[in-house]
């Protein structure tokens, strides 16, 4: 095969369960050289007169070069062509609890962005999730009845870990908490069963990291308190903290919440919003299968934002496993009339984070299609990218 190329850059996308991938080759320019391409089962080889570039693949990636069709020349990318492929690439996820959220277990909790202790040696004696968010109307609808569950919130014990679809409910009774949370002013509300007065946080009550202020959660009663998922890492206190660049712990959080509902609730689309409700992001799960390789990185977005530095550590024809989204962004108003329908549509499952994660979420999904080929950035009137697992 041939074509025309000043540089090159190879693109893979590889599909587990359909065993098929497609291939981008070449990054042409006006004034490129003749080049030749050869497609073998674990390499690429690419020949031009100044010399020959051979890109080898990983060794779970091996492709099938006779099954090669589709071949065609896209202005911008470069040669596009499908071919059958097989990939064995066990995808190793960041826990949520770093695997240490067994019963019996003492475990420490960590702010993920400076490492402060937050929760030491608790001793988790049940880690259960909880039920989805419209669980009690769900119960109207099943019991004859009344409901026996009716103005009974679930607040976890002293021991206990509530699971919720993006955060963590503790009981904070008798912890000696090292950040005190920053709590929202209190208002006096009288109860009138009983004509006695009680505390009521203000909305919003938050919990904030006092080593790096990042916001780690929110108070839901005067001993429960509410962690999200992208800021905590939950390790056994045998462990030591680990060292996960920031990039990569929120990929990992998100797509195992997104690959976990929409197993469990045949939900794929997602509104992303902050702790105040506004909606930063639309996002559709397309697939979760997919193992991407790139051999040229484009660094103009990770030289100008250190959430992506770690990026730059990757080698540059790794492969990694992958979720494929749709997604836009909804920040400074946009796409206003998208936001309202999808508000209204009950398939539609909100995902809360804290609003700066929110940010940072949009920061990746960016810089992913960014660095996508310009035929692949846009599905209709959305924007693709991959978000690793």
């Amino acid at each position: 095969m041939a074509a025309t190329a000043a540089e090159t850059r190879m693109f893979l996308e590889v599909r587990r369960q359909s065993q098929s991938a497609l291939l981008i080759l070449g990054e042409p320019k006006e004034g490129g050289m003749p080049m030749d391409i050869s497609i073998m089962p674990s390499s690429l080889q690419m020949k031009t007169p100044e010399g020959c570039t051979e890109i080898q693949l990983p060794a779970e990636v091996r492709l099938v070069p006779s099954s090669c069709r589709g071949l065609q020349f896209v202005t911008g990318d470069g040669l596009h062509l499908r071919l059958q492929a097989q990939a064995e690439l066990g995808t190793k996820l960041i826990s949520m609890f770093n695997q240490s959220s067994q019963a019996q277990e003492c475990c420490t909790f960590y702010c993920q962005s400076c490492g402060e202790v937050i929760i030491k040696d608790r001793k988790l004696l049940r880690v259960l999730p909880l039920p989805s968010e419209n669980w009690g109307a769900l119960v109207g609808e099943w019991c004859c009845h009344p409901d026996p569950f009716a103005n009974k919130p679930l607040h976890p014990q002293e021991n206990d870990c509530f699971i919720g679809d993006s955060f963590f409910l503790v009981n904070l009774r008798t912890s000696l908490w090292q950040p005190r949370p920053e709590l929202s002013p209190v208002e006096m509300c009288c109860v009138s069963s009983d004509n006695r007065c009680k505390l009521e946080p203000k909305a919003n009550t938050k919990v904030i990291c006092k080593r790096c202020k990042v916001m780690l959660g929110e108070t839901v009663s005067s001993e429960t308190t509410k962690f999200y998922m992208t800021e905590i890492i939950i390790q056994s206190s045998e462990r030591s903290f680990p060292i996960i660049p920031r990039s990569r712990f929120v990929q990992s959080v998100i797509t195992q919440c997104l690959v976990q509902l929409s197993s469990a609730r045949s939900t794929f689309r997602f509104r992303i919003q902050g702790q105040d409700d506004k909606v930063f992001i639309l996002l559709w799960l397309l697939n979760s299968d997919s193992l991407v390789i790139e051999s040229l990185r484009n660094s103009k977005y990770i030289k100008k934002f250190p959430l992506l530095e770690d990026t730059l550590k990757a080698d540059s024809s790794s492969a990694w496993s992958a979720v494929k989204v749709l997604y836009q962004p909804c920040i400074k108003s946009r796409n206003e009339k998208l936001v309202s329908l999808w508000e209204s549509d009950i398939s539609v499952h909100p995902l809360t984070l804290p609003s700066a994660t929110c940010l940072e979420l949009l920061l990746i999904l960016s810089r992913s299609n960014a660095n996508l080929p310009l035929s692949l950035r846009h599905m209709n009137s959305f924007q693709v990218a991959f978000l690793k697992m």
